[in-house]
């Protein structure tokens, strides 16, 4: 597991949203599940695309979001065309899958890169993932 720590909105993008691709300047080789992190920093250059996204949301900062998985890393200049509306040319695009929400939010101090999170933190957020399954199968079952 590694967790990546994303400027808001563009977390919260990813979050609520159909964010699949984050730009990096680095490409990656990582693939698998990774935590989505809220910097402390909010990108005031966002646009319209994601303003209209996180209208209404209160942005968290410096917290844990979601899990997701990343599935694949390509140069943009390998692209014809865009891979998604999100991705940026002359970046790298980390691609993102089977994004699952956080209930709670979980306050946390990121990190630069992809960085491995401590076990408390994975404790945390497996309880909250294993309470989200546990809700689900009840209400089926109802």
């Amino acid at each position: 597991m590694r967790a990546l720590t994303i400027r808001q909105p563009w977390a919260a993008a990813i979050t609520f949203a159909d964010k699949r691709v984050e730009n990096r300047t680095w490409p990656t080789s990582y693939r698998g599940p990774v935590l989505i992190h809220a910097g402390k920093t909010v990108d005031r250059r966002s646009g319209p695309m994601v303003a209209a996204v996180v209208r209404g949301l209160q942005l968290e900062l410096g917290a844990v979001l979601a899990v997701a998985r990343v599935v694949d890393c390509h140069d943009s200049a390998d692209e014809k065309t865009p891979c998604s509306p999100w991705s940026a040319t002359g970046q790298f695009h980390h691609v993102l899958d089977e994004v699952t929400a956080l209930p709670l939010a979980i306050p946390w101090r990121g990190a630069q890169g992809l960085w491995v999170p401590p076990s408390d933190l994975m404790d945390r957020v497996r309880e909250q993932l294993e309470a989200e399954t546990a809700d689900h199968v009840l209400r089926e079952e109802a």
